[in-house]
C-alpha cells in the first residue's frame, strides 16, 4: 500500500497554511474589494480546499476581518492602549495611534476598504459593531468605571469615529490638512469630555519678578 494518493489534491492545513490564506485574502480585497471577491476565488490562488476556508474562518466575512488586523485593526490597536490602564492619557493616546495607522499606505487602504464595506454591506457592519462594542466600548468602560461608564465609552467611541471619518474619509477642510499635533491639541479636549476627564490644566507662566 502506497501513500501516493495522500500527495494528490491542494495543500493541506500545515502551519503556515492560514497566514498564505490571509496574505491572498488581504491582496485580493485591497484590489478588488469585498463584493467581488469570493471564497473560492480566494481558495484557488492560494491553493487549498475551499473547506479549509470555512475551517479557519467560518465565511467571508469572518475571513475579511481577519485580513485586514493583518494591517491594522482599530479594535486591536486601541485595546492595546486601553491594557496600559493609564485613563488619563488615553484620548491622546488614542487619537495618535488611530491617526498612525490611517496615515500608513497600506494600513489607510485597508481600514479605508473596511468603512467602505462596513457602508454597504450590513454584515460587514454588524462585524465591525461587534468588535467596536468587546474590543473597545466594553473594556474601556470597565477601565473608567463609575456612573454612566459605558455611556462614556460609547460617546468617547462616537466622537472618535466621527473624527477619523471626517479627516480620512470625508476628508473635510481644514480637518484633513491639519497636522497631527493640531488635530491632538484641537479633539483631545472633546474626548476627554466625553469619556468624563477633567480638562487638562495648562502649565502656568512664571511671572517676572
Amino acid at each position: 500500500m502506497t501513500n501516493e494518493g495522500a500527495k494528490r489534491g491542494r495543500r493541506p492545513g500545515r502551519p503556515d497554511t492560514r497566514r498564505a490564506i490571509l496574505d491572498v485574502a488581504r491582496r485580493r480585497f485591497l484590489r478588488d474589494g469585498y463584493r467581488s471577491v469570493t471564497l473560492r476565488s480566494i481558495a484557488a490562488e492560494a491553493d487549498v480546499d475551499l473547506a479549509l476556508l470555512s475551517y479557519y474562518f467560518g465565511s467571508k466575512k469572518g475571513l475579511f476581518g481577519a485580513a485586514l488586523a493583518l494591517s491594522a485593526n482599530p479594535a486591536e490597536l486601541l485595546a492595546r492602549q486601553i491594557e496600559e490602564n493609564d485613563l488619563d492619557s488615553f484620548p491622546e493616546r488614542a487619537l495618535g495611534q488611530l491617526m498612525a495607522a490611517w496615515e500608513a499606505p497600506q494600513a489607510g487602504a485597508a481600514l479605508l476598504g473596511m468603512f467602505q464595506s462596513a457602508v454597504s454591506d450590513q454584515a460587514v457592519a454588524a462585524l465591525v459593531k461587534e468588535a467596536l462594542e468587546g474590543e473597545i466600548v466594553d473594556r474601556l468602560a470597565d477601565l473608567s468605571g463609575g456612573l454612566h461608564a459605558h455611556r462614556r465609552a460609547a460617546a468617547f467611541s462616537c466622537v472618535l469615529a466621527g473624527l477619523i471619518t471626517t479627516r480620512y474619509v470625508l476628508r473635510l477642510e481644514p480637518i484633513c490638512s491639519m497636522s497631527r499635533e493640531e488635530v491632538v491639541r484641537l479633539f483631545v479636549p472633546q474626548l476627554r469630555l466625553a469619556l468624563g476627564l477633567p480638562p487638562r490644566r495648562q502649565p502656568s507662566r512664571s511671572r517676572a519678578s
